[in-house]
């Protein structure tokens, strides 16, 4: 809820649900976050919201979607990534697929999706002058992120479950254990960045890992535990004063707390305390428009006024 305007209504209230109406008379953008069905039965669903405001953009997002059998069901992220494909990529050979968190469902596949498709409808607006009605499901969503995937996997260029380039089946795309039981993270797919990689690890004669051997699949589960032996040999924060200012595709794996305090993260303000509390600044920066991470309101902190009093 940064940098918002919070009113709290009770949506069993009649005088509430007409408070509600009011708003989206005024407003370019309602957000559904319910299963389908649960606005109708308010009477502020689609059909009466936008009968009311023609030019509305009404967003509705659910894991399932409006429509098809499991639409009305409960579901989390972990199953919306399932059905759509993604779960099954995302792990180490020859072991269950690894839960990503909610980014890929819940942010990714359905956030940031719907967002996508306000803005567009925004867009379209300007030509037609009406609004439309967006279904985002997670499920949907996630599918779409997924896309060059899935040829990919029907064309046989994509293998099995952390076999590939970039889901840890290359040694030059993985993550390593230091020496002091932190992360680092490699990724030098192009063959000049892998040449600077085994340069700076001091590995450039070795047999498993030298340049003419960086793409021969039939030795990458061992050029894995040979590079984790390098990477073994010091800790993080020597790797990181040796791949400093480097080509070489690395990183160390942060924790949210140590993110601040890095020197690139810090020089872009990435994350910044808020009424001492830690959070990601506001993304994207824009050239013109102030993009700053506003102060949290608290639920039910404004009137209906002031949400009125600040469109104009």
């Amino acid at each position: 809820m940064r940098g918002k305007r919070s009113i709290a209504l009770d949506l069993k209230s009649a005088v509430d649900i007409a408070t509600l109406l009011e708003l989206t008379d005024r407003a370019d953008v309602f957000v559904d976050p319910f299963r389908p069905g649960v606005c109708e039965r308010l009477g502020i669903g689609p059909d009466e919201v936008c009968r009311r405001n023609e030019r509305m953009i009404y967003g509705r997002m659910t894991g399932w979607g409006q429509e098809g059998p499991l639409a009305h069901t409960a579901g989390h992220d972990i199953d919306y990534i399932s059905l759509s494909g993604a779960l099954h990529l995302i792990g180490s050979a020859g072991q269950p697929p690894t839960p990503p968190i909610n980014l890929l469902g819940d942010f990714a596949g359905g956030g940031l999706v719907l967002a996508m498709g306000v803005a567009s409808a925004l867009v379209e607006r300007f030509s037609s002058g009406k609004g439309q009605v967006i279904d985002a499901a997670m499920v949907d969503g996630a599918a779409m992120i997924l896309g060059p995937f899935f040829s990919a996997s029907t064309s046989g260029f994509w293998g099995e479950r952390g076999t590939n380039h970039i889901d840890g089946g290359a040694h030059f795309y993985n993550v390593y254990e230091t020496a002091d039981h932190k992360w680092i993270s490699v990724g030098a797919i192009e063959p000049q960045f892998y040449a600077e990689l085994i340069d700076r690890l001091g590995v450039a004669q070795d047999a498993l890992l030298s340049a003419d051997k960086q793409n021969d699949r039939t030795l990458w589960v061992a050029a894995k535990v040979r590079m984790a032996q390098v990477f073994a040999e010091r800790t993080r924060q020597q790797w990181e004063e040796i791949f400093e200012g480097s080509d070489a595709c690395f990183a160390p794996v942060l924790s949210p707390s140590e993110v601040a305090s890095h020197p690139h993260t810090a020089a872009r303000g990435t994350v910044v305390t808020i009424n001492g509390v830690v959070q990601a600044q506001a993304a994207p920066r824009f050239s013109r428009t102030a993009s700053n991470a506003g102060v949290p309101c608290h639920s039910g902190e404004h009137s209906v006024d002031d949400i009125m009093s600040s469109w104009t």
